[in-house]
């Protein structure tokens, strides 16, 4: 039978491996910890997780590597990557790769916390949809070529004009708590893809950054989600979109990203 843990922590930093486990059991979770992907690869073969945590720079087998390769071996665990390497690069690759979240180091107990919130959650959907209990719309299913995203955060929708909407997917808004405040960035700001593009402070006080799907420069904000934070969840394709952006790379970065939104 095989041993359950709530987290697998993957980094050959014993600091990071520490700050991980001192965090998540004073959350009254367990956690195991892995310092190469190999010893990981192993450890999921005898043991069961909510939730992996995974450092994208390694010895042997690098972040991607290994979650490409627990993909092919049918193993739907939700991954967040972390490294000290912070680049759009790789905030853009472990998106689009399937991670549910990127964390650059070092490492706040709340910026941890926040992605944990969202990897649990996220967990819990997973159950849900492979059980028949959650569905998307025929609403849904009929607008959702319209769109391309990153990963499950952001997408974009690009009008006739040749101007692109960015908004929140859908399941990125199921995985965090009631959200209390939007802190969004103004008109004629730049916005770049893989960048962090707009904050959600939850109403249990946790921050959860978007990344945004596309760069540009924002000609227009969505001035409606100051006053009312529930368009976004009540209407997260239409009405609930946070920019209007002039893109300046559009059919490059585009190509990125996912087709539709699809769970």
């Amino acid at each position: 039978m095989k041993k359950n843990y709530d987290i697998l922590v993957i980094d050959n930093e014993r600091v990071v491996i520490d700050s991980v486990v001192k965090v998540g059991e004073s959350q009254g979770y367990t956690v195991d910890s892995a310092q190469t992907a190999t010893i990981a690869l192993s450890r999921l073969s005898s043991r069961s997780y909510k939730m992996i945590i995974c450092d994208v720079m390694m010895p042997e087998m690098d972040g991607f590597q290994f979650l490409a390769e627990i993909r092919r071996s049918g193993i739907d665990t939700p991954v967040i990557m972390t490294t000290g390497l912070s680049t759009l690069q790789n905030a853009v690759e472990s998106l689009l790769s399937g991670a549910i979240g990127f964390l650059p180091k070092p490492f706040t107990m709340e910026e941890l916390m926040s992605r944990l919130r969202r990897g649990f959650k996220y967990a819990e959907l997973l159950g849900r949809i492979k059980a028949g209990e959650l569905k998307e719309s025929e609403a849904f299913r009929r607008c959702s070529k319209e769109y391309r995203r990153l990963g499950h955060a952001s997408w974009i929708k690009v009008e006739n004009t040749g101007v692109v909407n960015i908004g929140v997917v859908d399941l990125f808004l199921k995985t965090i708590d009631a959200i209390s405040r939007v802190e969004l960035l103004n008109a004629n700001d730049r916005v770049y893809q893989g960048n962090p593009c707009a904050r959600f402070e939850t109403e249990n006080h946790l921050i959860h950054d978007l990344r945004s799907p596309i760069s540009g420069k924002i000609i227009a904000r969505n001035e409606k989600l100051t006053e009312d934070v529930d368009l976004l969840v009540q209407d997260p394709y239409d009405r609930g979109w946070l920019y209007k952006v002039i893109p300046s790379n559009l059919e490059t970065e585009a190509n990125l990203l996912k087709p539709g939104l699809g769970l």
